[in-house]
C-alpha cells in the first residue's frame, strides 16, 4: 500500500513551520489541523500542501497569513448565554471578593468573548478593578480584535444573548452602528491587554482568578490537552476558576485531580490544588 501522499505533505508542513518559524502545530487534532491546511491551500490558489509549505519558507511576510488561517476564530457575543449567567451568578461573587482580578482569556481569537465578559463585569461593578488579558497566537486576529467591529447583522442575536445571559441594560447601549457594521464602546477595553501567546509552546501568561479557554482544547490531541489544563492549573490562584468550551471536559485529563466542579453544563470548575 502506497503511503498517503497529503499525509507525508502535512507533516513535512508541520515540521517546516515549527522549524523556521517556532510554531509546533505537532499536537493539534490530525483531522482538524489537515482542514485548515487544505483550506489555505485553496484560499492562496495553490496545487497541494507542498506549494504552501515551500512559499511559506521562503516569504516571510506570507506567515501572517498562514496562521491566521491555522487559528479558529469562531465565536460570537454571548456565546452559550447560560454559560455567561453562571458566570455571573456563580463566579462574579466571588471575584467580588478580592481588591483586583486577573482574568485570562485563552484563544481570544476575535474577541467577542473578551467584549461579552467586559459587559457583563461593568454590569456587576467589577471592572475597574479587572484586568483582562486576552491572548491568540494569530496577531491578525488580535489586530480584529483590538479593532472591536463587527457585522450589524450580527447585532439583533447577540442583543437576545446579552439579555438571556443576565444583561441589565441593552447592547445598542455599548456599540454605535454604522452602515453594516457596529464598534464596541472603546471604554470595553481600557483593562484590556491583547498579547500573543501560544498554548502549544508557551509558558504561564498570568496568575489568574478567572480562565476562560472556550472551544479551543477541542482542536487540540489528548496530550496538548493535557499540557493546557495542566498551564490553567499552574496558573489559577487558589480556588480561582476555569470556564471551557460545552463540547470539552476535564474529566479524564491527568490535571483533574485539581479541580472541583461548579457548574457542568456551562463547564465551569475551580481550583482545588494544595498550593
Amino acid at each position: 500500500m502506497e503511503p498517503d501522499l497529503d499525509e507525508i505533505e502535512l507533516d513535512l508542513f508541520v515540521e517546516a513551520l515549527r522549524r523556521r518559524h517556532g510554531y509546533d502545530l505537532g499536537q493539534y487534532a490530525r483531522p482538524s489541523l489537515k482542514r485548515r491546511v487544505q483550506g489555505l491551500v485553496r484560499q492562496h490558489g495553490l496545487a497541494h500542501i507542498g506549494e504552501l509549505t515551500s512559499r511559506m519558507l521562503r516569504d516571510a511576510t506570507f506567515l501572517p497569513q498562514v496562521i491566521d488561517g491555522l487559528s479558529v476564530p469562531v465565536s460570537e457575543m454571548f456565546r452559550d448565554p447560560f454559560v455567561f449567567e453562571a458566570l455571573r451568578t456563580k463566579v462574579f461573587p466571588t471575584l467580588a471578593s478580592y481588591p483586583s482580578i486577573n482574568i485570562w482569556q485563552a484563544g481570544c481569537a476575535h474577541g467577542e468573548e473578551v467584549y461579552s465578559l467586559a459587559i457583563l463585569l461593568e454590569e456587576a461593578g467589577l471592572y475597574d478593578r479587572s484586568q483582562i488579558y486576552a491572548t491568540d497566537f494569530s496577531d491578525a486576529a488580535l489586530a480584529r480584535a483590538r479593532e472591536g467591529i463587527f457585522p450589524v447583522r450580527e447585532a439583533r442575536a447577540a442583543s437576545l444573548r446579552y439579555q438571556q445571559s443576565g444583561g441589565t441594560r441593552t447592547l445598542a447601549d455599548y456599540y454605535h452602528a454604522r452602515y453594516d457594521l457596529v464598534k464596541l464602546d472603546e471604554s470595553l477595553c481600557r483593562n484590556v491587554v491583547f498579547a500573543n501567546h501560544n498554548l502549544a509552546t508557551d509558558g504561564v501568561f498570568c496568575e489568574a482568578h478567572l480562565i476562560l479557554c472556550r472551544n479551543v482544547l477541542i482542536y487540540f490531541n489528548n496530550t496538548l490537552q493535557d499540557r493546557t489544563l495542566a498551564l490553567f492549573a499552574d496558573s489559577l490562584v487558589r480556588g480561582g476558576f476555569l470556564c471551557l468550551g460545552t463540547k470539552e471536559n476535564l474529566a479524564l485529563a491527568s490535571a483533574a485531580s485539581s479541580f472541583a466542579t461548579v457548574d457542568g453544563p456551562a463547564r465551569i470548575f475551580r481550583s482545588v490544588r494544595a498550593t
